[in-house]
């Protein structure tokens, strides 16, 4: 996720040259969405900088001092931390005009430009299966570990053209939604 995550953000901003990495370094998933965004970022050009998520003060700091050199753009992975502040992070991704890709579809209609994330619709089905097996007498434990398998991309026009950024047309062509 978080690879295709990067290498949208390249489609809508092909200046991007730097990207700072909004996770939650206490959590598992914090630390592999990282990997495997540093895994890819080498052969887009693009420099990394992680920035954990721990209070809106921090945040506020890193995001502004990160801002203050061209070329940057935003990843903000999926954790708690990163809902809870979601508001801030839009606000200060609007106000430094930094593109950013979203790991939910929330911090598109709250007014990001882009997201690309596991579709919920999918993921509650799945978990629903699971659900069945149980009741008809499965050990969870004994039920496999299920990656997502769906994924979908939003895109949010409006604030993609308040900061400047050009959808392409074979870009928009494949996006799940289009809120405008």
């Amino acid at each position: 996720m978080a690879a295709a995550a990067l290498l949208s953000s390249l489609r809508i901003a092909p200046y991007l040259k730097r990207a700072a990495v909004l996770r939650d370094s206490s959590i598992a998933a914090g630390i592999g969405q990282l990997g495997a965004i540093q895994s890819v970022a080498p052969s887009l050009g693009v420099e990394l900088t992680a920035v954990g998520l721990r209070d809106a003060a921090e945040i506020e700091s890193t995001i502004s001092a990160f801002a203050r050199t061209p070329s940057g753009g935003l990843i903000v992975t999926s954790s708690v931390l990163a809902l809870s502040h979601r508001e801030l992070i839009i606000m200060l991704a609007d106000r430094y005009k930094l593109p950013a890709v979203y790991s939910l579809r929330r911090f598109v209609t709250d007014g990001g430009p882009m997201s690309y994330a596991p579709d919920a619709k999918n993921q509650f089905r799945l978990a629903a299966g699971y659900v069945d097996r149980i009741l008809k007498g499965e050990k969870p434990a004994d039920l496999p570990v299920q990656a997502p398998t769906k994924y979908e991309t939003v895109i949010n026009l409006k604030t993609a053209k308040a900061l400047g950024l050009e959808v392409p047309p074979t870009l928009l062509a494949r996006v799940d939604e289009v809120i405008e």
